[in-house]
């Protein structure tokens, strides 16, 4: 994983209201287990007809939204089946945050787990974002705010280890690797064995 401090990009704006994880990667492409090229699939049946073209009216379709990572989505977005494999898409299709006022639990925390930032804001920030698709908008993470064009922070709530791990570009895993050398003195040195 990449460390992630500070996220500056337009945003994408898919107003829908419970978007679930199979929308945002269909059951049919759930084959790998490689995160690599998932990308293609993310949100296939909004984006492509039945032959496989592109459909010119869905947002991510559009010239002004190549670029944007972070996508900002209407209320109760991720809902349905866990599956990693949604932020997995998400991200190799280059989006770096997600913005709404419900996220799924199970979808949020398998984003923050995975790199891909899942942010709650208040109705009123969310109201903003979505009539100002395009906006250019900033992300601290460690601040944990969002600034938005006319400077305006609005905080956002995060789990102080998930914020830790998308600061530092590890996941849990990598947590525990990194205190390897403790956890070895430890066990070599206690007084008891099991």
């Amino acid at each position: 994983m990449k460390p992630v401090k500070i996220v500056r990009s337009r945003t994408v704006v898919l107003p829908t209201t419970d978007i679930d994880t199979d929308q945002i990667i269909s059951a049919r492409f759930l084959t790998t287990t490689s995160r690599e090229g998932l990308g293609q699939h993310v949100f296939y049946d909004l984006r492509y007809d039945s032959d496989g073209n592109e459909k010119p009216d869905f947002v991510l379709n559009k010239p002004e939204s190549e670029g944007c990572r972070i996508l900002v989505g209407g209320n109760n977005f991720g809902c349905g089946s866990s599956r990693e494999h949604a932020p997995w898409a998400l991200l190799d299709y280059g989006f770096t945050a997600v913005i709404s006022t419900e996220i799924a639990d199970i979808f949020r925390n398998n984003s923050l787990k995975n790199g891909l930032l899942a942010i709650v804001v208040d109705a009123q920030t969310q109201e903003w974002l979505l009539d100002n698709p395009g906006a250019d908008v900033r992300i601290d993470v460690e601040a944990a705010t969002l600034t938005l064009p006319d400077e305006t922070v609005v905080g956002f709530p995060i789990d102080s280890f998930a914020q830790h791990c998308l600061i530092e570009g590890i996941d849990q895993l990598g947590f525990l690797q990194r205190l390897a050398p403790s956890i070895k003195s430890y066990e070599e040195n206690r007084s008891w064995k099991p």
